[in-house]
């Protein structure tokens, strides 16, 4: 007899989704073994590629951090970006308050702990031609 499945319920919103299916078992509610595979052919890249210049300290104190969380030092960066742009969109500053509290970031950064880096790597050459 096949398992009685649960009726997925209706969210408010994607936190809200999120939240119930961190505590839930999609078996539950949907027959795996009905799954299909899906591909998307013409999905488009939705990031782009950007140069970022950053002080050092403050990058290696990123590192340091992504390193402690087991995170890629990229993904942490996007990560606190999203979360600060979401914040001050939410506040609904206008725009000129947005502006006075654009700055530079001061120092002290560059002060994690030392040892806590994870070792540099140093680049790898490329073989010379042999004559």
């Amino acid at each position: 007899m096949p398992k009685k499945l649960k009726k997925i319920p209706r969210f408010r919103d994607e936190e809200q989704e999120r939240d119930f299916w961190s505590t839930h078992d999609l078996s539950d509610y949907y027959d795996l073994s009905q799954a299909q595979r899906v591909a998307f052919p013409k999905l488009e890249r939705s990031t782009e590629t950007i140069s970022l210049r950053l002080p050092a300290g403050l990058l290696d104190d990123l590192k340091v951090l992504a390193n402690r969380m087991d995170v890629p030092y990229q993904s942490l960066l996007k990560i606190f970006l999203a979360e600060r742009v979401d914040r001050e969109l939410r506040r609904g500053r206008s725009p000129d308050e947005l502006a006075s509290m654009v700055r530079e970031p001061e120092p002290p950064y560059g002060g994690a702990p030392v040892g806590t880096h994870r070792p540099k790597r140093s680049p790898r050459r490329k073989p010379s031609p042999r004559r």
